[in-house]
C-alpha cells in the first residue's frame, strides 16, 4: 500500500507528524479522526506540498502565490472549524512552516492580532498577499460570528480559480513546446544545413530554380543579420510593453486579444468564471452587492472587461440592477446575462453567479481541448509542409545542376 506523510493537530492544539501507510487520502483521514486528531494535511509520501513547504520555498512575502493563500486558508479554516481559537491555529499553521522568509508572513498576522488587531486587520496590511475581497470576506465573517465557514468558501473559490489558471496554463505549455521546436528546426535547417549546398550549387554553373533561389536567399539573410532579428523580437515585445504600460495602452491592447476570435472568446470565458465565481462568494457570505461588485473589480485582469463593470458598478450605484447594465455593455456571453437576470428575478442571485461560473470553468475545459485538438497537428503539419518544400527545392536543384533524370 501507499505511504502518506500526514500532519494533525491533537484536542489540546499540538501538531502531530508521521507516515501511515493506507488505501487512499481518505482512509488517513478517517484514521486520524478515529484516534480524535484533527487532519491538517494527508499528502502521498513523495508527493505533493503542503503550507510548510510551500512557505519555505517562497523567498519573500511578495512573492506569496494564490496557491499558498488556498492552502493557508484551508488549514486556517479546518483549525478553526475544530474548535481551536484563532491564535492557537495561527501558532499551528506557524509551526508547519520551516524557519526561513516564509514563516513571516504568518508571524506578522499573528503578532498584529495579539495586538490587538483583527484578523481582517492584519491581512489588510498585507495587499500583495490578500487582496481587498478576501479582507471584507473575512471581515464580514468576523462580524457575523461565521468566521471558518468563509474561510471554508474562500478556500473553495481560490481553488477553483487556481486550478482553472494551471489548467489554461497547463493546455498552453505542449503548443508552446511544439511551436519553439519548430522555430529551432527552421533555425537551424536554414544557417546549417542549407547553405553546406551553396559550393555545390555553384560549381555546377547551371541556373538554380526559382524557388531553390528563394530558399538559399532566405538563409543567407538569416545567417548573417539573425542579429538584426532578434533585436527586432526584442524591440517589439519592448514597444508591447511600453505600450500596456500606460492604461489607455493597456486598455487598446485587451480590446484587442477580446477581438481575436477562438482566442478572444476563451480569454473572455476565463475572466467571466473568475468575475462570477467571487462575486457569487462575495454576495452569498454577506457582503452587498454593490461593495461585491467593487472588490470582484479588482480581482479581473483585462482592462475590457474592467472598464464594462465599472460602467455596471455605476449604475448599480444608481439602483439600475445587475444584469441590465451588463447586458448593454455587449461584452459579456449571452448565457450569463441570461443566468444572471434569472438570479436576480428569482432572488436566488449569489447562487446562479457560482452557476455561471461552474458553467464557464467547464467551458473553458471544453474550449482548451478543442483548440489542443486542433493547434498541436496544424502545427506539425505546417512544419512538415515548410520542410518538405524546403528539402524538395534542394533536390530538385541538385537534379536539374547535374542533369539527372527526375
Amino acid at each position: 500500500m501507499p505511504q502518506f506523510t500526514y500532519k494533525a493537530a491533537t484536542s489540546s492544539g499540538e501538531v502531530v507528524e508521521g507516515v501511515l501507510e493506507a488505501a487512499d487520502r481518505q482512509a488517513v483521514i478517517n484514521h486520524l479522526k478515529g484516534q480524535g486528531h484533527v487532519p491538517i494535511r494527508a499528502e502521498e509520501k513523495g508527493g505533493g506540498f503542503g503550507l510548510g513547504q510551500l512557505l519555505h520555498l517562497t523567498p519573500g512575502i511578495r512573492r506569496t502565490g494564490q496557491r499558498t493563500v488556498a492552502l493557508l486558508t484551508r488549514e486556517l479554516a479546518t483549525l478553526l472549524q475544530a474548535g481551536l481559537p484563532l491564535d492557537r491555529s495561527l501558532s499551528v499553521l506557524r509551526s508547519l512552516a520551516r524557519a526561513g522568509s516564509g514563516r513571516v508572513l504568518v508571524e506578522r498576522i499573528q503578532d498584529q492580532v495579539r495586538g490587538g488587531s483583527s484578523l481582517a486587520d492584519a491581512l489588510k496590511a498585507h495587499p500583495e498577499a490578500f487582496p481587498s475581497f478576501y479582507v471584507g470576506m473575512v471581515r464580514g465573517g468576523e462580524a457575523g460570528g461565521n468566521l471558518e465557514e468563509v474561510l471554508a468558501a474562500l478556500a473553495d473559490s481560490l481553488e477553483r480559480s487556481q486550478t482553472l489558471r494551471d489548467n489554461v496554463q497547463s493546455a498552453l505549455m505542449y503548443p508552446l513546446f511544439v511551436v519553439a521546436m519548430a522555430v529551432i528546426s527552421l533555425i537551424v535547417l536554414m544557417t546549417a544545413v542549407i547553405p553546406e549546398f551553396r559550393p555545390l550549387f555553384e560549381g555546377s554553373g547551371s541556373e538554380l530554380p526559382l524557388l531553390t533561389r528563394i530558399v538559399i536567399a532566405s538563409s543567407e539573410f538569416v545567417g548573417t543579420f539573425w542579429w538584426a532579428m532578434a533585436l527586432g523580437i526584442v524591440a517589439l515585445l519592448g514597444l508591447i510593453a511600453r505600450h500596456n504600460s500606460n492604461p489607455k495602452g493597456r486598455l487598446r491592447w485587451d480590446r484587442w486579444v477580446l477581438s481575436l476570435g477562438f482566442l478572444g472568446r476563451l480569454l473572455l470565458e476565463v475572466e467571466v468564471a473568475r468575475m462570477a465565481r467571487t462575486l457569487g462568494t462575495l454576495s452569498k457570505n454577506g457582503v452587498n452587492l454593490l461593495n461585491a461588485l467593487s472588490m470582484t473589480i479588482e480581482t479581473v485582469e483585462n482592462r475590457a472587461v474592467t472598464e464594462a463593470l465599472e460602467d455596471v458598478r455605476l449604475r448599480l450605484a444608481k439602483g439600475e440592477g445587475l444584469s441590465r447594465p451588463m447586458a448593454e455593455s455587449s461584452i459579456f456571453p449571452p448565457l450569463a446575462l441570461q443566468l444572471i437576470q434569472v438570479g436576480e428575478e428569482s432572488g436566488a442571485l449569489d447562487d446562479m453567479l457560482l452557476r455561471v461560473a461552474d458553467i464557464y470553468d467547464q467551458e473553458v475545459q471544453r474550449s482548451l481541448q478543442r483548440m489542443l485538438s486542433l493547434l498541436a497537428p496544424t502545427i506539425t503539419i505546417v512544419l512538415g509542409v515548410v520542410i518538405a518544400v524546403i528539402i524538395g527545392s534542394m533536390v530538385s536543384a541538385i537534379l536539374s545542376a547535374y542533369d539527372l533524370p527526375i
